[in-house]
């Protein structure tokens, strides 16, 4: 991804609430040619304000509505102090269309996330040298794409319950089983896995793990019967095999949603983005 990738001014488009700690905003910001909605949670009081992106995880773009999958997150960060943007990625909600392509490698929701931060980083409100990023899920991989592909890009970055960072995985446990015409999509276009190993290599994020920069929060739940945890164990010993400075808290008992453990998950998060964006 060696495009610039420069974002743009976040235009408001509705105020959706007003609490006793922030405003809630639907906005648009650009991701260059795209325009991709989101919404953008301001706290009350002077900034600038620490900055973080969140980068939500797989949820059927024709049922997507604007800011969902992360509403917890959301209200948690902007009350902790944080201004947060809730990117919808293209193809989602009010922003403009996602080619098949970009949607089933992820890559048009990796620049979506990278734009996003950008963006974020041009608000007033927003103190562009403490700036992070949080993915769930398949956010996740948005995130772990976004911290290879642009190091230095943030500050931090956490991710609750991701996928693997290995791409093949991911096409073998949805893509093939849900959306077998999509996988088909891809083989005739660069060949199968076997055809040509190189491509599907460079898909996966763990591929480039020695580039990232940022220090990583990886919460993960036994449990978790959708991203296995082994998948996270595997990332954690090759992000430190590369010299990144990860964690791996492991929730035992704890399934993908994050219910029972989510209040001593989100109270970890605050404090490691404290920490790294003091």
């Amino acid at each position: 991804m060696r495009e610039r990738l420069t974002g743009g001014p976040i235009a408001r488009v509705r105020r959706q609430a007003v609490t006793d700690a922030y405003t809630r905003w639907e906005v648009t910001y650009p991701s260059g040619e795209v325009t991709v909605s989101g919404v953008l949670l301001v706290p009350n009081g002077r900034g600038p304000f620490p900055g973080i992106v969140l980068n939500h995880g797989y949820i059927e773009p024709s049922v997507y509505v604007t800011g969902q999958g992360l509403a917890r997150e959301q209200d948690r960060l902007a009350r902790a102090g944080f201004v947060v943007l809730h990117t919808d990625y293209r193809g989602h909600a009010a922003s403009d269309p996602a080619t098949p392509l970009s949607r089933e490698t992820r890559l048009g929701y990796t620049r979506d996330a990278i734009n996003a931060v950008q963006s974020l980083k041009r608000s007033p409100v927003v103190d562009r040298t403490r700036v992070a990023m949080l993915g769930r899920s398949m956010g996740g991989a948005v995130t772990y794409n976004a911290l290879v592909a642009k190091p230095g890009l943030v500050q931090a970055a956490v991710v609750y319950a991701p996928v693997s960072s290995r791409f093949l995985d991911n096409l073998e446990r949805w893509t093939i089983p849900e959306r077998p015409e999509a996988a088909q999509a891809l083989y005739d276009r660069f060949g199968t896995p076997r055809a040509n190993p190189r491509f599907y290599r460079e898909l996966s994020a763990r591929t480039y793990f020695d580039r990232i920069t940022e220090p990583l929060l990886i919460h993960h739940g036994t449990s978790d019967d959708s991203c296995p945890i082994a998948w996270s164990r595997t990332t954690q010993d090759l992000l430190r095999q590369d010299g990144v400075r990860s964690r791996l808290v492991v929730y035992e008992g704890e399934e993908h949603a994050f219910v029972p453990r989510w209040e001593d998950s989100i109270r970890t998060t605050v404090a490691f983005l404290r920490r790294q964006l003091a």
